[in-house]
Protein backbone atom coordinates (compact mmCIF):
# COMPACT_ATOMS: atom_id res chain seq x y z
CA UNK A 1 0.00 0.00 0.00
CA UNK A 2 1.15 3.52 -0.68
CA UNK A 3 1.89 5.85 2.23
CA UNK A 4 1.77 9.61 2.19
CA UNK A 5 3.63 10.61 5.37
CA UNK A 6 5.33 8.80 8.28
CA UNK A 7 3.49 8.34 11.55
CA UNK A 8 3.52 6.01 14.52
CA UNK A 9 -0.03 6.36 15.84
CA UNK A 10 -3.10 4.37 14.96
CA UNK A 11 -4.98 6.00 12.10
CA UNK A 12 -7.87 4.72 10.01
CA UNK A 13 -7.30 5.36 6.28
CA UNK A 14 -8.74 4.27 2.96
CA UNK A 15 -6.98 1.33 1.35
CA UNK A 16 -7.42 -2.31 0.38
CA UNK A 17 -5.78 -5.66 1.09
CA UNK A 18 -2.12 -6.45 0.51
CA UNK A 19 -2.17 -8.17 1.89
CA UNK A 20 4.81 -6.60 6.42
CA UNK A 21 15.79 -12.30 14.96
CA UNK A 22 18.29 -13.45 12.76
CA UNK A 23 17.80 -17.14 13.60
CA UNK A 24 16.40 -18.21 10.22
CA UNK A 25 18.24 -15.85 7.90
CA UNK A 26 20.95 -18.33 6.98
CA UNK A 27 18.36 -20.99 6.21
CA UNK A 28 16.39 -18.69 3.93
CA UNK A 29 19.39 -17.34 2.09
CA UNK A 30 20.87 -20.79 1.67
CA UNK A 31 17.65 -22.25 0.31
CA UNK A 32 17.29 -19.39 -2.14
CA UNK A 33 20.73 -20.11 -3.50
CA UNK A 34 20.02 -23.84 -3.77
CA UNK A 35 17.89 -25.89 -6.09
CA UNK A 36 14.60 -24.69 -4.59
CA UNK A 37 11.28 -26.42 -4.23
CA UNK A 38 8.74 -26.56 -1.46
CA UNK A 39 9.00 -28.67 1.63
CA UNK A 40 7.03 -29.27 4.77
CA UNK A 41 6.59 -31.36 7.85
CA UNK A 42 6.94 -30.18 11.41
CA UNK A 43 8.88 -27.09 12.39
CA UNK A 44 12.35 -27.52 10.97
CA UNK A 45 11.26 -30.45 8.77
CA UNK A 46 12.42 -30.84 5.20
CA UNK A 47 10.30 -33.49 3.53
CA UNK A 48 6.84 -34.06 2.21
CA UNK A 49 6.05 -31.23 -0.18
CA UNK A 50 3.98 -28.55 1.50
CA UNK A 51 2.84 -27.59 4.95
CA UNK A 52 2.99 -30.00 7.86
CA UNK A 53 2.12 -30.19 11.50
CA UNK A 54 -1.08 -31.16 13.29
CA UNK A 55 -3.81 -28.70 14.15
CA UNK A 56 -1.57 -25.75 13.32
CA UNK A 57 0.96 -26.67 16.02
CA UNK A 58 4.57 -26.79 14.87
CA UNK A 59 3.51 -26.16 11.29
CA UNK A 60 6.00 -25.07 8.65
CA UNK A 61 6.22 -24.31 4.94
CA UNK A 62 9.16 -23.27 2.80
CA UNK A 63 9.54 -22.72 -0.92
CA UNK A 64 11.97 -21.34 -3.47
CA UNK A 65 9.11 -21.16 -6.00
CA UNK A 66 10.19 -23.98 -8.35
CA UNK A 67 7.12 -23.86 -10.60
CA UNK A 68 5.63 -21.61 -13.27
CA UNK A 69 2.13 -20.87 -11.96
CA UNK A 70 -0.38 -18.05 -12.33
CA UNK A 71 -1.81 -17.87 -9.73
CA UNK A 72 0.54 -19.54 -7.28
CA UNK A 73 -0.83 -22.80 -5.88
CA UNK A 74 2.02 -25.25 -5.22
CA UNK A 75 -0.39 -28.15 -4.93
CA UNK A 76 -3.20 -26.23 -3.23
CA UNK A 77 -0.99 -24.69 -0.54
CA UNK A 78 -1.89 -21.08 -1.52
CA UNK A 79 -5.02 -18.98 -2.09
CA UNK A 80 -4.90 -15.64 -3.91
CA UNK A 81 -6.27 -12.12 -3.73
CA UNK A 82 -8.31 -12.18 -6.93
CA UNK A 83 -9.09 -15.87 -7.29
CA UNK A 84 -10.36 -16.12 -3.70
CA UNK A 85 -10.77 -12.55 -2.46
CA UNK A 86 -12.12 -11.13 -5.77
CA UNK A 87 -11.23 -7.49 -5.05
CA UNK A 88 -7.43 -7.78 -4.97
CA UNK A 89 -4.85 -9.35 -7.29
CA UNK A 90 -3.15 -12.72 -7.56
CA UNK A 91 0.50 -13.67 -7.27
CA UNK A 92 2.39 -15.84 -9.74
CA UNK A 93 5.69 -17.69 -9.87
CA UNK A 94 8.43 -18.55 -12.30
CA UNK A 95 11.28 -20.76 -11.09
CA UNK A 96 13.00 -18.87 -8.29
CA UNK A 97 10.65 -15.86 -8.11
CA UNK A 98 7.19 -14.88 -6.85
CA UNK A 99 5.65 -11.58 -7.98
CA UNK A 100 2.34 -9.76 -7.60
CA UNK A 101 0.01 -8.63 -10.36
CA UNK A 102 -1.48 -5.39 -9.08
CA UNK A 103 -2.41 -2.93 -11.81
CA UNK A 104 -4.83 -0.02 -12.01
CA UNK A 105 -6.67 0.64 -8.75
CA UNK A 106 -4.64 1.51 -5.69
CA UNK A 107 -4.46 -0.87 -2.75
CA UNK A 108 -5.55 -3.95 -4.71
CA UNK A 109 -2.22 -5.59 -3.91
CA UNK A 110 -1.17 -8.96 -5.20
CA UNK A 111 -1.86 -11.26 -2.23
CA UNK A 112 -1.31 -14.95 -1.46
CA UNK A 113 -2.01 -16.77 1.82
CA UNK A 114 -1.08 -20.28 2.85
CA UNK A 115 -3.90 -22.76 3.35
CA UNK A 116 -4.55 -25.09 6.28
CA UNK A 117 -4.57 -24.60 10.02
CA UNK A 118 -1.84 -22.47 11.59
CA UNK A 119 -1.05 -21.72 15.20
CA UNK A 120 -1.26 -18.13 16.48
CA UNK A 121 2.48 -17.62 17.08
CA UNK A 122 3.78 -17.09 13.56
CA UNK A 123 7.03 -16.26 11.78
CA UNK A 124 7.32 -15.35 8.10
CA UNK A 125 10.64 -14.73 6.35
CA UNK A 126 11.55 -14.06 2.72
CA UNK A 127 14.51 -13.20 0.50
CA UNK A 128 13.96 -10.12 -1.67
CA UNK A 129 14.40 -9.62 -5.40
CA UNK A 130 14.57 -5.95 -6.38
CA UNK A 131 15.75 -4.38 -9.64
CA UNK A 132 15.14 -0.98 -11.28
CA UNK A 133 13.61 0.65 -8.18
CA UNK A 134 11.55 3.79 -8.65
CA UNK A 135 10.08 5.74 -5.74
CA UNK A 136 6.95 6.83 -7.58
CA UNK A 137 5.94 3.18 -8.17
CA UNK A 138 5.65 2.35 -4.45
CA UNK A 139 6.93 -1.15 -5.11
CA UNK A 140 6.48 -2.97 -1.79
CA UNK A 141 7.31 -6.46 -0.63
CA UNK A 142 4.87 -7.59 2.02
CA UNK A 143 4.65 -10.27 4.71
CA UNK A 144 1.29 -11.39 6.10
CA UNK A 145 0.45 -12.74 9.57
CA UNK A 146 -2.85 -14.11 11.00
CA UNK A 147 -4.60 -13.29 7.74
CA UNK A 148 -7.74 -14.49 5.96
CA UNK A 149 -9.17 -14.12 2.44
CA UNK A 150 -12.81 -14.63 1.51
CA UNK A 151 -14.88 -12.98 -1.23
CA UNK A 152 -14.69 -9.19 -0.72
CA UNK A 153 -12.88 -9.53 2.60
CA UNK A 154 -9.24 -9.55 3.66
CA UNK A 155 -8.20 -9.44 7.32
CA UNK A 156 -5.00 -9.77 9.30
CA UNK A 157 -1.64 -8.03 9.58
CA UNK A 158 0.68 -6.80 6.83
CA UNK A 159 4.33 -5.84 7.26
CA UNK A 160 5.70 -3.98 4.21
CA UNK A 161 9.08 -2.72 3.06
CA UNK A 162 9.50 -0.38 0.11
CA UNK A 163 11.84 -1.79 -2.54
CA UNK A 164 14.14 1.21 -2.77
CA UNK A 165 17.06 2.49 -0.71
CA UNK A 166 16.30 6.22 -0.99
CA UNK A 167 14.96 8.55 1.69
CA UNK A 168 11.52 7.72 0.29
CA UNK A 169 11.74 4.17 1.62
CA UNK A 170 9.56 3.09 4.55
CA UNK A 171 8.35 0.33 6.84
CA UNK A 172 4.64 -0.03 7.53
CA UNK A 173 2.67 -2.41 9.72
CA UNK A 174 -1.09 -2.36 9.20
CA UNK A 175 -4.21 -4.22 10.26
CA UNK A 176 -6.64 -5.10 7.47
CA UNK A 177 -10.25 -4.82 8.63
CA UNK A 178 -12.07 -6.72 5.86
CA UNK A 179 -13.49 -4.69 2.96
CA UNK A 180 -11.24 -3.05 0.43
CA UNK A 181 -10.57 0.52 1.55
CA UNK A 182 -10.55 -0.32 5.27
CA UNK A 183 -7.29 -0.68 7.18
CA UNK A 184 -5.52 0.76 10.22
CA UNK A 185 -1.88 1.83 10.42
CA UNK A 186 -0.03 0.41 13.41
CA UNK A 187 3.42 1.65 12.30
CA UNK A 188 4.35 4.01 9.47
CA UNK A 189 7.97 5.14 9.50
CA UNK A 190 10.17 6.41 6.67
CA UNK A 191 13.86 6.47 5.84
CA UNK A 192 16.42 4.76 3.63
CA UNK A 193 17.25 2.34 6.46
CA UNK A 194 13.84 0.69 6.00
CA UNK A 195 14.16 0.09 2.27
CA UNK A 196 15.13 -3.24 0.73
CA UNK A 197 17.18 -4.34 -2.24
CA UNK A 198 18.35 -7.53 -3.94
CA UNK A 199 19.16 -10.32 -1.48
CA UNK A 200 17.87 -8.63 1.67
CA UNK A 201 16.05 -10.86 4.16
CA UNK A 202 12.78 -9.55 5.59
CA UNK A 203 11.07 -11.19 8.52
CA UNK A 204 8.00 -10.65 10.69
CA UNK A 205 6.74 -12.38 13.81
CA UNK A 206 3.60 -12.23 15.92
CA UNK A 207 3.64 -13.46 19.50
CA UNK A 208 0.55 -12.73 21.54
CA UNK A 209 -0.40 -9.19 20.55
CA UNK A 210 3.14 -8.09 19.57
CA UNK A 211 4.18 -7.82 15.91
CA UNK A 212 7.89 -7.40 15.17
CA UNK A 213 9.55 -6.55 11.85
CA UNK A 214 13.17 -7.45 11.02
CA UNK A 215 15.52 -6.54 8.19
CA UNK A 216 18.63 -8.68 7.77
CA UNK A 217 18.30 -9.90 11.35
CA UNK A 218 17.88 -6.48 12.95
CA UNK A 219 14.64 -5.38 14.60
CA UNK A 220 13.32 -2.34 12.71
CA UNK A 221 9.79 -1.94 14.09
CA UNK A 222 7.22 -3.26 16.56
CA UNK A 223 3.48 -2.86 17.00
CA UNK A 224 0.81 -4.18 19.34
CA UNK A 225 -2.72 -5.17 18.37
CA UNK A 226 -5.09 -7.79 19.76
CA UNK A 227 -7.78 -7.75 17.05
CA UNK A 228 -6.92 -11.07 15.37
CA UNK A 229 -5.99 -14.15 17.38
CA UNK A 230 -6.02 -16.56 14.43
CA UNK A 231 -5.36 -16.60 10.70
CA UNK A 232 -2.71 -17.69 8.23
CA UNK A 233 0.70 -16.42 7.10
CA UNK A 234 1.32 -15.24 3.56
CA UNK A 235 2.85 -12.61 1.30
CA UNK A 236 1.94 -9.73 -1.00
CA UNK A 237 3.19 -7.04 -3.37
CA UNK A 238 2.04 -3.45 -3.92
CA UNK A 239 2.42 -1.37 -7.11
CA UNK A 240 1.10 2.12 -7.81
CA UNK A 241 0.68 3.05 -11.48
CA UNK A 242 -0.26 6.73 -11.33
CA UNK A 243 3.12 7.27 -12.95
CA UNK A 244 2.64 5.58 -16.33
CA UNK A 245 6.26 4.41 -16.36
CA UNK A 246 5.41 2.11 -13.42
CA UNK A 247 2.92 0.06 -15.45
CA UNK A 248 4.23 -3.44 -16.09
CA UNK A 249 7.10 -3.27 -13.59
CA UNK A 250 5.63 -6.05 -11.41
CA UNK A 251 8.47 -8.37 -12.35
CA UNK A 252 11.13 -5.97 -11.07
CA UNK A 253 10.58 -6.99 -7.44
CA UNK A 254 9.32 -9.95 -5.46
CA UNK A 255 10.49 -12.85 -3.31
CA UNK A 256 13.08 -15.49 -4.20
CA UNK A 257 12.44 -17.66 -1.17
CA UNK A 258 9.69 -17.82 1.48
CA UNK A 259 9.37 -19.59 4.83
CA UNK A 260 6.51 -19.62 7.35
CA UNK A 261 6.26 -21.38 10.71
CA UNK A 262 3.79 -21.41 13.57
CA UNK A 263 3.55 -22.76 17.10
Amino acid sequence: MRVAAPMVILTLLSAGCSSSGSGGNDDAAGAAAGSGGSSGGGRGGTGGGGAGGVGGVGRGYTTAFPLTENPISEGGNWINGQTTGLDWHDMSTTPGLAIGHQSGSSYTDGTALLTGSWGPTQTVEAVVHAANPKDSCYQEVELRLRSTLTPHSCTGYEISFKATKTSGAYLIIVRWNGPIGDFTYLVNTAGAQYGVTEGDVVKATIVGNVITAYLNGTTVGTATDATYATGNPGMGMNLETGDASCIGTNGDYGFKHFTATSD
